[in-house]
């Protein structure tokens, strides 16, 4: 299989150090998420202003500094889907950020999870390709272990339930079959995304950190799919009090790397 022909070097034809360079004042710490109504929402609450820009062929995706709580932290928008998640990592890396806070909804295998519930990934099952270019071939890879049990100590600190576990990620959203659905539960898989082991595959192989954790939305646990809050609209208000939680999450990586 290609995709089994991984290449541990960090030059390639084409790099991330040549479409980008390092943002003078770029801060270390970055929030993202991949609601574009939530984004924007969270972007009226703060003072936030452009410091640089990515580009892909069909969206320009503008990045923000702001200030919370006395801690510059910068705000993107990411795109939905492995390859175009990474690739925004790989230049806001190359900008000077070094570790990223990126949160959004993921789908639950666990019907017990309840809507807009928190889950923290503790790894992530490889149903897709781009960290297959970024790691050895294997069936799952790690994600959160630098940041992931400052995560839960804030959240018990807040007195905030969550869930913590596997994480299928896959390519398809519209192949997860009832099959596959079954077959994943068994493996233990919790819930369902798209980015989260490509991103935890990433940030191995630049050495950097990305804090991942999801907001529960879609039910698969059922005998028909029920989308429960994954609408861009709904529930806003518990929401944007999320989107607080990355910017939390980010004072406090930043307040240990000082």
């Amino acid at each position: 299989m290609l995709l089994h022909e991984f290449d541990s070097s960090q030059v390639a034809m084409f790099n991330p150090t040549t479409a980008h360079q390092p943002v003078p004042g770029m801060p270390k710490v970055a929030v993202s998420c991949f609601s574009f109504v939530t984004f924007q929402r969270l972007l009226e609450g703060l003072d936030a202003q452009p410091i640089a820009q990515m580009k892909t062929a069909s969206q320009v995706y503008p990045i923000y500094k702001a200030v919370y709580k006395g801690v510059e932290v910068a705000l993107y928008l990411s795109g939905v889907g492995a390859p175009v998640c990474v690739g925004s990592l790989e230049e806001l890396f190359v900008m000077g950020v070094e570790t990223v806070v990126l949160f959004g909804t993921c789908g639950v295998l666990d019907r017990e999870i309840g809507d807009c519930s928190i889950i923290l990934p503790t790894s992530a099952l490889r149903d897709e390709g781009t960290s297959y270019h970024y790691a050895p071939p294997g069936d799952e890879i790690a994600v959160n272990t630098r940041y992931g049990q400052l995560f839960m100590d804030m959240l018990e600190e807040l007195h905030i339930g969550y869930a913590s576990g596997k994480c299928w990620t896959t390519d398809a959203m519209y192949r997860e079959t009832r099959e596959k659905v079954a077959r994943r539960k068994e493996q233990g898989c919790i819930c369902v995304d798209m980015e989260c082991s490509a991103c935890g595959a990433v940030a191995q192989f630049r050495g950097r950190d990305v804090l991942q954790f999801f907001y529960a939305a879609d039910n698969l646990d059922a005998e028909e799919w029920d989308a429960r809050s994954l609408s861009n609209h709904a529930l806003l208000e518990e929401k944007d009090r999320i989107a607080l939680l990355a910017l939390e999450a980010a004072v406090r990586i930043s307040n240990t790397t000082r």
